[in-house]
């Protein structure tokens, strides 16, 4: 079976795998595993951020940041094609107490600066609106095609957000993908948000782990909501040693997913039928549609799947492959092919 869905699918080489058994554990709750701290360290370090937390998964790094920045009753700020928003449970509302308010995204990724504007310019001191006490931005945008912010957006979005005295939050999960689309370090995007998660466990290729990096006084706030979301754990080594590997290993190495995405974007734009724009292939995310609009996009997948392909509807009827560590050009011309077999069947 050829796994195009995701790059959460990526397995850990066995170097990755290899570096847990030198790992050097604690219990991670008292803050007391070498690994754990090695690998915060790093993360923070990169991000040129104080500190850094490591938490189990990306939604719940999200989630603990997005209460460690709000009060219950307050709003959170976010784009209406954004992961937080469509595909975290609601978990800011159910376990925050903390109302979404989703504003209007465009092709790029980018929320209306002038609804963000609009909404902290409301009078708060009318009781019928909840305050907005965080903004959150997503680069690279995953509904988007896994597209990059532009630099200049972010600065005009941290811009507004530093006058209104309302902090950002980035869920960065494939930050260093942006960073190698915009070919500069991953400091030059963190620097416009006060709290930053980013995901191990996608193109970097670690089995398990996000890490949220901020000030020293915020995660020390988030590390309450972790423990309160059932993220304490003990001998998280085993978890943090593969993560170190990755960010010492995996970045550079994400270019490779980028050309092949956009190797296999060029293949998909030459079949009839398929409509891809090579253009918005920025990262290693690829998304294209069908022409003929009257085949059912659940029912292409099933039959891509039959013929050894998994990929995902990722929206607005757009199909969606990613590629990670161990996708070739091999895999991917295979996965061309397939996809023209189920193609021919509507001809």
């Amino acid at each position: 079976m050829i796994e195009l869905r995701s790059d959460t699918f990526t397995l850990p080489s066995r170097e990755m795998l290899e570096s847990i058994l030198e790992a050097k554990l604690g219990d991670n709750v008292y803050n007391e595993d070498s690994a754990v701290l090695e690998l915060e360290e790093l993360a923070a370090n990169l991000l040129n951020k104080e500190a850094s937390l490591l938490f189990p998964s990306g939604t719940m790094a999200n989630l603990a940041s997005i209460m460690g920045h709000s009060n219950r009753g307050t709003s959170v700020i976010v784009g209406e094609e954004s992961d937080v928003y469509i595909y975290e449970a609601g978990g800011a509302s159910v376990s925050g107490g903390v109302i979404y308010e989703p504003i209007t995204t465009n092709e790029k990724g980018e929320m209306n600066l002038a609804k963000i504007e609009a909404k902290l310019n409301l009078d708060f001191s009318d009781p019928q609106y909840a305050k907005p006490t965080l903004i959150c931005v997503e680069t690279p945008h995953n509904r988007m095609g896994g597209i990059t912010l532009s630099l200049e957006y972010l600065k005009e979005l941290y811009s507004i957000s530093t006058r209104f005295d309302v902090p950002v939050h980035m869920d960065g999960a494939r930050i260093f993908n942006a960073a190698i689309s915009l070919d500069v370090e991953a400091s030059e995007i963190s620097q416009y948000a006060d709290s930053i998660q980013f995901c191990l466990s996608k193109g970097l290729g670690a089995p398990i782990g996000s890490l949220v990096v901020g000030k020293k006084e915020f995660i020390n706030k988030i590390y309450y909501h972790r423990k309160m979301l059932g993220g304490g754990m003990r001998q998280s080594g085993i978890i943090a040693a593969p993560g170190i590997y990755a960010l010492n290993n995996g970045i550079d190495r994400l270019k490779e997913d980028h050309e092949n995405a956009f190797y296999f974007a060029k293949k998909l734009s030459n079949i009839k039928g398929i409509r891809c724009d090579i253009n918005k292939v920025k990262t290693n995310t690829v998304m294209f549609n069908l022409i003929n609009e009257y085949i059912n996009v659940n029912e292409f997948i099933e039959k891509a799947g039959e013929r050894g392909l998994n990929i995902s509807e990722i929206g607005n009827q757009n199909l969606r492959v990613v590629t990670y560590y161990s996708i070739t050009k091999k895999i991917l011309d295979d996965a061309v092919e397939r996809i023209e077999e189920v193609i021919k069947e509507y001809e």
